[in-house]
């Protein structure tokens, strides 16, 4: 604003020029001057008022924009869990309770490599073999000198035809055994299931063979033929190491309903022995039934998967 006195005189009409226009007043000078002032701080304020609220729009869809944008972006668990919580009310809980729908819970034991499962087979068959025949030949010369346990020699490594009919009844007896409970027992079934994922989800069907023979001979060897002689050559005998065998079943997804069951095989094993004097029977019987459980279980598996 330009403001300009062309006269100055008490009494006398002062002329003043405001934007171009002469203005007639009698009033004070300084009584114009604060006029002027205050019309010009109402429009700086004004014009300041706009500034402001151009600002606030700006600001408001600058906003706006960015909302959009991360409304765009895909959502992962994490902004899931936020969501939730902010539309319960800051309840964190709500949204761990998305996520742990989202992701699952499961108590499967993953199954091992291939390579470590057929390394740890063949390493644990060979010491419980060394073991057997450390424990038979000590026993042997204990039996000799007059200690009061049987000699593990009574139970040879000979194997007559009639001995076939012996394996296959514990064969028969066994296999069935182990689907009938398969079939009415679920805390066997998940539990046997557990063993199988951990063990021979990653074999090959040929590898089942090296998994079922080196185990049912070493076990065999040491379990019948190294401590069942030690406690004598009897059914209660054969009860005590089935009950041995069966407690160090447990484990790997494996529980009682397993070692329940690991018993009563153990025991079967035993009496077979007793009743051939051999301790190929046990052996084969043992072999034969890991390997038809195997297979069934793989079979199964397959079917289930290309369904």
């Amino acid at each position: 604003m330009m403001l300009t006195a062309t006269a100055l005189a008490c009494g006398r009409p002062l002329f003043f020029t405001v934007h171009g226009e002469e203005l007639i007043s009698c009033e004070p000078i300084s009584k114009i001057i604060l006029d002027q002032v205050g019309n010009a701080k109402d429009q700086l304020l004004h014009g300041n008022i706009d500034i402001v609220a151009d600002i606030i729009t700006f600001a408001s869809k600058n906003s706006q924009r960015k909302r959009r944008n991360i409304q765009n972006k895909p959502k992962g668990p994490t902004s899931i869990s936020e969501e939730t919580s902010s539309v319960s009310g800051g309840n964190a809980s709500a949204g761990l309770e998305v996520n742990s729908k989202d992701i699952g819970t499961s108590d499967e034991i993953p199954g091992a490599p291939r390579s470590a499962v057929l390394q740890a087979c063949t390493l644990t068959s060979g010491l419980l073999l060394a073991g057997g025949l450390v424990l038979r030949q000590a026993s042997h010369f204990a039996s000799l000198n007059g200690w009061p346990i049987a000699d593990p020699t009574d139970l040879s490594f000979n194997f007559e035809i009639w001995h076939l009919e012996l394996v296959a009844g514990l064969v028969v007896l066994i296999s069935s055994g182990r689907y009938i409970l398969l079939e009415t027992w679920s805390e066997f079934r998940d539990s046997s299931e557990a063993a199988n994922n951990q063990v021979l989800t990653s074999l090959e069907p040929l590898d089942y063979i090296v998994v079922s023979c080196l185990p049912g001979i070493s076990e065999e060897l040491l379990f019948r033929g190294a401590l069942m002689p030690i406690l004598g050559l009897n059914w209660i005998s054969a009860l005590i190491i089935g009950a041995l065998f069966g407690v160090l079943h447990l484990g790997n997804g494996r529980r009682y309903s397993f070692a329940i069951w690991a018993t009563f095989v153990g025991f079967a094993y035993g009496i077979g022995t007793l009743a051939s004097s051999s301790i190929i029977v046990p052996m084969a019987s043992h072999s034969l039934n890991n390997i038809i459980g195997g297979l069934l279980w793989h079979f199964a598996k397959s079917s289930q998967e290309d369904k």
